[in-house]
């Protein structure tokens, strides 16, 4: 995210890597949790992603993924639940090279994670995609990214079936969601959430509010951690007026609810397209704006704070008031504007679920959706068309 003022250009709307020196190779020896697990090839009968949603995949040279060997204390300390209920080996979609969703293929041998001393193993219930995960597998963020093969996913709900000896507050049978990884693209893991289980850190997750199921609750952790660390970023505060591009987004549905229910703005204005302007009003809107009819730069007001969740910088910076903020969700900005990584934080999650479990903040699931644990591939190409309505879940994984 970039966060500018009326001084400031716009950043150019590309990827940009964080620094090298953030890469997963820079990882401490003493946290073990953070190398990378190691992923040895080997031949197997694997599904490659496809029409049918590898449902009937064809047998094709393929990879077997282990997890990583962990210290002795280390795997002495992990305390395991039932078992005979985590099995060795797990089902996971997998990518071996970058390009297209067609890399993908669902895989039947992979090892099941080992668990840090402060990780928690999530028998994962549901996923859902981001477009980072997309751009992760194009290979956008090769600079520090983890090595290849890759399980993709960052969000996740599940139930905890094991914890390790420095986990303080998470136990067995706790129903939680949450961002497997704190940095957005910075030390990804290798084992990610479209997977039966996967390994987290404990202080990246939050227990799932109890009026959401598993599919609603993996649809928020990185878009709702985006949308409140960039209003944050912005200083934004209860009486200030908010524009949002893209209000029918993952992130733009939250950016309108949280300015609205939660912080308190003044007024919530967002744009969507002609289909969509109820739905934006439903969400918290005061003034929904069709993108496809009118223009924002000649809106008779301007707005404090400018959310653009769509790539308008240029845009959006003429309907933002003197000495106010716009907020970009990828780029690199010159000062005086600054740029950061997304962190993913459990006690972030743990704030809002009141507003969660309230009802005023709800999650927004595509009605294509949820897509069932073989149709990654077909979930994926649509993400990409860029036509989604909220989050696009996977749900059930089994």
């Amino acid at each position: 995210i970039a966060i500018i003022n009326t001084t400031a250009p716009c950043p150019t709307l590309s990827i940009v890597p964080p620094p090298s020196s953030s890469s997963s190779s820079s990882a401490s020896p003493s946290k073990p949790y953070l190398v990378p697990p190691l992923l040895r090839p080997r031949s197997l009968r694997g599904r490659r992603g496809g029409g049918g949603g590898g449902g009937g995949g064809v047998a094709s040279p393929s990879t077997r993924v282990f997890a990583s060997s962990m210290s002795a204390a280390a795997s002495a300390d992990a305390v395991v639940v039932a078992p005979s209920e985590v099995p060795e080996k797990m089902r996971a979609w997998i990518y071996d090279e970058y390009g297209d969703a067609g890399v993908l293929r669902l895989e039947d041998g992979v090892a099941v994670p080992e668990v840090g001393d402060d990780q928690v193993l999530v028998r994962v219930s549901a996923a859902a995609l981001n477009p980072v995960d997309f751009k992760r597998r194009q290979g956008k963020f090769k600079a520090t990214d983890s090595p290849l093969p890759t399980v993709p996913g960052y969000d996740v709900a599940g139930i905890v079936v094991k914890v390790g000896s420095q986990v303080k507050n998470l136990k067995e049978g706790d129903e939680v969601y949450g961002d497997i990884n704190e940095k957005a693209l910075e030390n990804l893991k290798q084992f990610g959430s479209l997977a039966e289980y996967t390994a987290v850190e404990e202080k990246l997750l939050a227990v799932k509010p109890k009026n959401l199921d598993f599919a609603q609750a993996a649809s928020l952790p990185l878009a709702i951690e985006t949308a409140y660390e960039g209003l944050e970023r912005a200083g934004f505060s209860a009486g200030k007026s908010v524009l949002v591009l893209g209000g029918a987004g993952g992130v733009g549905s939250l950016v309108i609810q949280l300015a609205k229910h939660v912080y308190g703005a003044s007024k919530v204005a967002a744009t969507s397209s002609t289909g969509k302007l109820e739905l934006l009003k439903s969400l918290g809107a005061d003034l929904a704006i069709d993108y496809t009819k009118e223009n924002i730069e000649e809106l008779p007001e301007k707005f404090d704070v400018v959310y653009d969740a769509v790539g308008q910088c240029e845009r959006a910076v003429k309907a933002v008031k003197e000495g106010g903020s716009v907020v970009v969700i990828i780029g690199p900005v010159t000062p005086p504007g600054f740029i950061f990584i997304v962190t993913s934080n459990g006690e972030i999650l743990a704030k809002l679920n009141p507003y969660l479990e309230s009802g005023k903040v709800k999650p927004l699931l595509d009605p294509k959706g949820p897509f069932p644990f073989t149709q990654v591939v077909e979930a994926f190409s649509y993400l990409e068309t860029g036509r989604a309505t909220g989050k696009v879940v996977i749900y059930p994984i089994a």
